[in-house]
């Protein structure tokens, strides 16, 4: 009878641990497509996909939509200060250099492409992976703006132009699995078409 309970206690006290063990449940990434929306229009402004570069999260601008007042949007960086400089928008690097730690993601910047400003960055991703808060600041962080990102549904992707796949997406969009860069000698844009 004293064997038959210690056998319980031991598969109790086994199945607890395997309960808390931070490996049973991965928690969600940033890696994936987010969209920002007008907040004056409720209307999509641009996609961003975030992928994972081993050290490091960046990300990039994957979809973009016409303005709200209908004039073109510019299509070059031209007021973009570095490797940037008349970069296209559609694939430019916005966000660099984001180190994890967890949900929040830190010790990176971010570039306003409409005066080429370069702000020190963080980022919160919510606990069920689907809100992203973007916080550019200057200085300290407490002297910076929020905004709001939405994850978008995994089959989005099937919406981004094919250079953007064969540059940034070597597997599926996933959201808990995290996109890596392709190392070199990834697919062309004609091999995607």
């Amino acid at each position: 009878m004293a064997t038959h309970w210690i056998k319980l206690v031991v598969v109790g006290l086994a199945v607890s641990f395997a309960a808390v063990d931070p490996g049973a449940a991965a928690e969600p990434s940033v890696a994936g497509l987010w969209q920002k929306i007008d907040e004056a229009t409720g209307k999509p402004v641009v996609w961003f996909l975030f992928v994972d570069n081993g050290a490091s999260y960046e990300g990039v601008t994957a979809k973009i939509f016409p303005r709200a007042d209908g004039s073109p949007s510019p299509r070059l960086c031209t007021a973009c200060p570095d490797d940037r400089r008349d970069a296209p928008f559609l694939g430019l690097s916005i966000i660099r250099n984001m180190q994890r730690a967890g949900l929040k993601y830190q010790n990176g910047n971010i570039l306003d492409p409409r005066d080429g400003r370069i702000y020190n960055a963080s980022m919160t991703l919510s606990l069920d992976g689907q809100t992203l808060t973007v916080r550019g600041y200057l200085g300290f962080e407490f002297l910076g703006r929020n905004e709001t990102w939405y994850r978008l549904p995994d089959d989005a992707a099937k919406q981004l132009d094919p250079v953007i796949v064969a540059k940034y997406l070597t597997a599926p969009v996933t959201t808990t699995s995290a996109l890596r860069r392709p190392q070199g000698g990834g697919k062309s844009a004609d091999q995607v078409r």
